[in-house]
């Protein structure tokens, strides 16, 4: 039988997520994105309630939830602030390739530390020549002896500057491409890793984005998360298990706009009466209640199809394609629907339409998720 209604401990964990957020996540959002200062105290309290990374498994100490669960709190998350919910979902995106392809050792160690601590981590794929074209990275890994050396840089990193350790792709000939790609766990305290720029972004400000540098670091065997010829793979699958995490942040955003212009729409009069009674008005808040609603069952969809073992990506292109897409547009009109409030940084809306952007790129661009669905459906007519 085919049930959208939440079990009793999802709505407690929804309902624990909702408070949180509420009482420590919105008073101080504007305050983080204007100084671009990410709350580490929130995020230390996050984690002390499991909404950080919720999908560690429970052997290193984890939780171990399913996607549904996480999905349901990335949306709570997002709600109060993206950029605060980014650098906490984070954790779960560099910890993803480790629960794909790690050993027991790898995941006791580096899962471990994330259980035990509330510590950040990384994952680092993204290059300057290298975002869309993930088979296009430059970054080197060569064999040294028992030990593999790497030189290169990675930008746009979430969590660069604060990760105890990252997942870094790197390649052993760019020639060829998604072929000589493989992965590894890289300690932050390596010699030769070093943090560069930090980005002064348009949106998610309290997030930290930056690149990391890789001069000579030696990487022990025991830290090889990948071969060659397998990080590819790897770096797509975990895209697959966490796009609808993009999806579901999308949905809080959109549900945070949404909320926002309702009210403003029941308080704000012209022409004598309030603008909830203007048709055109109404037609931006039910195209916004729309959205919301259609991309949270994509979201909800795909983390039920991962939660069920099917890695199926058209489902979760499905989820953050649309989902960002749908938030930049509702986001826009959350402005409009304020009028010229709405460009003031006196009221929510215009962080939000600043916030939405980022949706479209990264974790792959909206334009790139509709390459892959339409590899899928063209597969699906030709088998």
């Amino acid at each position: 039988m085919l049930s959208f209604e939440l079990s009793p401990d999802q709505k407690a964990l929804v309902e624990t997520a909702r408070r949180f957020v509420k009482e420590r996540v919105i008073p101080v959002a504007a305050h983080a994105d204007q100084t671009c200062e990410f709350p580490k105290d929130v995020f230390k309290e996050a984690w002390e309630l499991g909404l950080v990374a919720p999908n560690l498994p429970e052997e290193v100490g984890g939780l171990g939830l399913h996607e549904v669960e996480h999905v349901l709190i990335t949306e709570e998350l997002a709600y109060g602030c993206t950029g605060i919910q980014t650098s906490m979902t984070a954790n779960a995106l560099a910890a993803t390739p480790i629960i794909v392809a790690g050993n027991a050792e790898q995941k006791k160690k580096y899962l471990g530390m994330l259980a035990n601590e509330p510590v950040f981590a990384a994952y680092a794929i993204t290059e300057p020549a290298a975002g869309s074209d993930a088979a296009g990275i430059q970054c080197r890994a060569r064999k040294v002896g028992d030990e593999w050396v790497l030189d290169g840089q990675k930008c746009y990193i979430t969590n660069g500057s604060w990760a105890s350790w990252y997942v870094v792709f790197a390649t052993v000939d760019p020639t060829q491409r998604h072929k000589g790609i493989m992965a590894f766990i890289v300690d932050r305290d390596s010699e030769g890793v070093s943090v560069g720029k930090k980005e002064d972004k348009l949106g998610q400000r309290a997030s930290d984005t930056s690149t990391i540098h890789f001069d000579g670091v030696r990487v022990p065997a025991a830290n090889v998360l990948a071969e060659a010829g397998h990080g590819f793979k790897l770096a797509m699958q975990t895209f697959d298990r966490t796009r609808p995490d993009i999806g579901a942040g999308a949905c809080g955003l959109m549900r945070r706009a949404l909320d926002e212009s309702v009210a403003y729409a029941l308080e704000r009069k012209t022409f004598g009466v309030p603008i909830s009674e203007h048709q055109m008005v109404q037609a931006m808040i039910a195209e916004m209640a729309i959205k919301y609603e259609a991309t949270r069952l994509l979201v909800l969809k795909s983390a039920w199809m991962i939660d069920q073992g099917d890695r199926n990506s058209l489902v979760a292109s499905f989820s953050k394609a649309f989902g960002a897409d749908s938030a930049m547009e509702v986001a826009t009109d959350a402005v409009q629907v304020f009028g010229g409030a709405g460009y003031m940084k006196d009221y929510p809306v215009e962080k939000l339409m600043r916030d939405a952007k980022i949706l479209q790129i990264y974790e792959g661009t909206s334009q790139i998720q509709r390459m892959v669905i339409a590899r899928n459906v063209f597969a699906g007519v030709r088998g």
